[in-house]
């Protein structure tokens, strides 16, 4: 008794040797057809059972008509793709879309597809898809890291850029505390050694005085110019050029001159500078010079 494998992967059987001949005749089986015999847990081509050798050869006779159960394919007919191995080339191409997020799951797929496959001994089909699947997939996550790359050094830019503008917003809301600490003290600028605490009751934050870029723990990033300090604002000859505000590495009421600047700019080559009529700008190491530090 035998138990034969259709090419829609169902199990026929047991039957007789005489009806697997029958089959052969009416072209339902052939050497390609898996064969299994009884006690046997091994499936075999049909063409490896030298009983059915005469019923393989050309013009060969079986005896008796006999019809095979209902449903069953012809032998010749191609083995079923697998669906493993097509979702694997179709969620590998999908990788150009979500950034090689589907083509880590393809990659499986193709894997697992291309081993259930070879171990299917013909029985099932789709080898080319699930290697094609496996190498999109492979090759989109290899990709990946390359726009993340190009990407890194804009980011890293758009960063800086933006801790530029908060720390120019930061000098922009100190100037305007000073000139309203100005308007209530009979126009005249506060103390060097105390000006943070001057100003408090204009600004609205603490982190006002602080930098992003600054070294952590201080309470200030900023210096006042102390060339300024308890003049009034008459007595500044030419506002527009003239520094009240600047970066400093120092800390709360730090006052002084273009000495107490960061030996290294923090935003990427520039100082930010603050100016006795409230405009703020972004001054390179070689501008310095143009500024005025006296009244």
């Amino acid at each position: 008794m035998f138990k034969l494998l259709g090419s829609d992967q169902k199990e026929y059987g047991p039957v007789s040797a005489d009806q697997i001949r029958t089959w052969i005749t009416q072209g339902r089986a052939n050497a390609r057809t898996q064969l299994q015999a009884a006690g046997s847990t091994d499936w075999k081509p049909l063409a490896d059972f030298p009983e059915f050798a005469d019923a393989l050869q050309p013009g060969g006779s079986l005896p008796g008509p006999a019809q095979p159960p209902a449903g069953t394919p012809p032998a010749g007919a191609p083995p079923k793709a697998s669906g493993l191995a097509i979702a694997s080339l179709i969620l590998g191409c999908l990788g150009l879309l979500t950034c090689g997020i589907t083509s880590l799951v393809g990659l499986v797929l193709g894997i697992i597809a291309m081993v259930r496959i070879s171990k299917s001994q013909g029985r099932m089909g789709g080898q080319g898809l699930a290697l094609a699947g496996t190498i999109v997939s492979a090759v989109f996550l290899l990709l990946v890291p390359l726009p993340a790359a190009m990407l890194l050094p804009a980011l890293a830019k758009a960063k800086q850029r933006a801790a530029s503008i908060q720390c120019m917003n930061n000098v922009k809301q100190l100037d305007l505390a000073l000139i309203m600490y100005a308007d209530a003290n009979h126009d005249h600028f506060p103390a060097g050694t105390n000006w943070c605490d001057a100003l408090k009751p204009y600004v609205k934050n603490d982190k006002t005085f602080r930098c992003s870029q600054g070294k952590p723990g201080l309470r200030s990033h900023y210096a006042f110019n102390a060339r300024l300090a308890g003049l009034t604002t008459k007595e500044v000859q030419a506002p527009a050029q003239t520094v009240v505000l600047f970066e400093t590495d120092g800390g709360w009421n730090v006052s002084g001159d273009r000495a107490l600047l960061p030996a290294t700019p923090r935003h990427s080559g520039v100082y930010v500078i603050g100016f006795a009529d409230g405009h703020v700008e972004l001054v390179r190491s070689a501008r310095l010079e143009q500024l005025h530090w006296e009244p």
